[in-house]
């Protein structure tokens, strides 16, 4: 397990940008937090470091926003709004289980046992100041991005657009 700080919203980005340019392969990442405490920041940050550059929304209300970047596709599901994991073959979960897909859930455990299992798990927590996010790695996979992750952040430390006061 890994700790990682964001004291900022800004930090939050800057950490999401860093781990977006550490993902290579496909993979699926589970974030679990209360609301507000930044995972759909986190994911904006992760898209702008794959490189994405148009508007990214929120998936409260439609559930899953879909992206194609640089022949790859990242999905974002935020499943707050499900009441049970039932209604996650509205959604295609089905299709979620390529390894060549990227796929970060927000509330997994309400499409519980009809998701794929996660890579990552990223628990946030509401820190003063800002966040905490506790990375917990759940196969190879998520390992190597992990790694990658954090090589990524020690390397960018105090650079410009990274975040200055993270605590590795």
């Amino acid at each position: 397990m890994t700790d990682l700080n964001a004291p900022s919203a800004a930090d939050m980005d800057a950490l999401g940008q860093a781990l977006g340019r550490s993902l290579r392969n496909g993979a699926v990442v589970y974030l679990r937090g209360q609301l507000g405490a930044g995972k759909t920041t986190l994911v904006r940050g992760v898209l702008k470091g794959l490189g994405f550059e148009g508007r990214v929304r929120s998936p409260t209300y439609t559930l899953v926003e879909g992206y194609e970047i640089g022949g790859y596709r990242l999905y974002h599901l935020d499943l707050y709004r499900i009441r049970g994991p039932e209604e996650m073959e509205y959604l295609g979960a089905r299709d979620l289980d390529d390894g060549d897909l990227w796929v970060f859930v927000e509330w997994p455990d309400h499409g519980e046992g009809r998701l794929p299992e996660p890579d990552l798990v990223l628990n946030f927590e509401l820190r003063e100041p800002g966040r905490l996010i506790r990375a917990e790695p759940r196969s190879g996979r998520g390992e190597d991005l992990t790694q990658a992750w954090l090589a990524r952040m020690r390397t960018n430390l105090g650079v410009e657009g990274e975040p200055k006061s993270a605590e590795l």
